[in-house]
């Protein structure tokens, strides 16, 4: 059993790896249990969690609110990626694909850090791909709605 502690943008994490098996791993991140594929090197590296998989990120502000906006445009279609702020399990998923939404309107409830946050859209359109369901852990990073 491997241990590691991390600090990303001024957060702590500690990582313990409890096994580790061809290219599966198990692992726990500050307490929450992931199984982890670790994919051959390629040009771009990217790890796969079962059912769900992470990109890299751009770093997120440090907000002491429980309301979250996080997004990034996924390409010049207009098209906006809501990503988790925060590793975390999702408690309940509060839109549906094809549902309008409107800027500030509450898309999911991330629990994280035994807080519960409401993940707004930070912008006007329509739900058309949703990444995550209730009971999923994530990483901060991770896709979890696309609007459009």
């Amino acid at each position: 059993m491997k241990e590691f502690k991390y600090k990303i943008n001024g957060s702590p994490y500690r990582v313990v790896v409890t096994k580790s098996e061809n290219e599966l791993v198990e692992l726990e991140v500050n307490g929450t249990p992931f199984t982890v594929e670790i994919e051959p090197k390629t040009k771009k590296p990217k790890s796969v969690v079962q059912r769900h998989q992470l990109t890299e990120s751009s770093p997120v502000s440090n907000r002491a609110s429980s309301t979250t906006l996080v997004t990034k445009p996924s390409s010049s279609s207009g098209k906006r990626t809501v990503e988790s702020p925060l590793p975390g399990v999702i408690l309940d998923v509060r839109c549906k694909i094809g549902d309008s939404v409107k800027k500030g309107d509450t898309l999911l409830i991330l629990e994280a850090m035994k807080m519960e946050n409401n993940i707004l859209a930070d912008t006007s359109g329509k739900i058309v791909e949703i990444l995550i369901q209730k009971g999923d852990s994530v990483l901060e990073g991770a896709n979890l709605v696309i609007i459009e």
